[in-house]
């Protein structure tokens, strides 16, 4: 790891980042090889950070959220 890695990390702690949170955005920046890894380890994360992905606006089936913009 990096200087800059580890201090991200820490603004990651401070900020109060939720662990989930953490690894989506984890999931997100993977290459290949981690992303297969992370998937191994938090498949149940891996499924809602895609249905999410997909999603409008993140927002899944019955959930409530910001109100999104109509599309034409």
């Amino acid at each position: 790891m990096s200087l800059h890695g580890f201090r991200a990390a820490c603004d990651m702690v401070k900020r109060d980042e939720p662990f989930y949170g953490i690894i989506m955005a984890a999931m997100m920046k993977a290459d290949d090889n981690n992303l297969h890894f992370l998937k191994g380890c938090w498949p149940e994360v891996w499924a809602e950070l895609d249905a999410r992905y997909h999603a409008r606006g993140g927002l899944l089936e019955g959930e409530e959220g910001a109100r999104l913009p109509e599309t034409e």
